[in-house]
């Protein structure tokens, strides 16, 4: 039973990780992502700064729930 919740809890996390991952990469722009232009030191501001603070988060959920799926 608690091997199924596991399962699912983690399946939920890994959509949600996907889900923040893209959503950061869209705002980079195609010509950062093949080197150029991409150099200009900025801070994170705002969305962007709760989506990178909640993708932590999240990751650190995820490997949580990985590691007891593992352990239990």
């Amino acid at each position: 039973m608690s091997d199924s919740i596991f399962n699912i809890v983690q399946i939920i996390l890994a959509i949600l990780l996907i889900t923040v991952i893209l959503l950061q990469a869209r705002g980079t722009g195609l010509g950062a992502a093949f080197g150029g232009e991409g150099n200009i030191y900025r801070t994170k501001r705002g969305i962007e700064k709760k989506l990178f603070h909640f993708t932590i988060i999240l990751s650190i959920l995820f490997f949580g729930v990985a590691l007891a799926n593992v352990l239990i």
